[in-house]
């Protein structure tokens, strides 16, 4: 019998939060948690974006993002630097690049093994079947 879409729903959440737990308890190997990695990835390959947008891309609010950012900064990952105007940019200092790089791996690591009860082919299908679902998404 297939699922009903709830049930469906929340296995997602449910892979969703072992994939958090996991990540978390890797990345404190490194010092970071999830949602202090995830925004040095974000920084590395948004190196332009204002403090909002790094928000909507961490999934956070402003103001929970410049704290989180005040409280990186503390620790010696990230600078704050001048963008145009008043506008501040974020950057990651070498510890927080090295932190993200060995992150990488950390991350990696963890989808690997994650995802490693399907086979290649089916990994494939169901990144196309996600991707399908969240295609009409808007960038944030």
């Amino acid at each position: 019998m297939p699922a009903s879409l709830r049930q469906t729903g929340l296995m997602v959440k449910r892979l969703q939060m072992r994939h958090h737990r996991r990540l978390n308890a890797a990345l404190a190997e490194l010092g970071v948690s999830l949602v202090q990695w995830d925004a040095l990835r974000h920084m590395h390959e948004n190196p332009s974006a204002s403090l909002h947008d790094l928000a909507a891309l961490t999934f956070q609010p402003d103001q929970a993002f410049g704290a989180l950012a005040a409280r990186m900064e503390r620790r010696g990952l990230i600078e704050r630097v001048p963008g145009p105007g008043r506008a501040v940019r974020h950057r990651l200092t070498p510890e927080g690049a090295r932190v993200r790089q060995d992150g990488v791996a950390v991350v990696e690591g963890v989808f690997a093994d994650s995802f490693a009860a399907l086979t290649p082919a089916q990994q494939e299908t169901f990144a196309k079947l996600l991707g399908k679902l969240v295609e009409d998404e808007p960038a944030p």
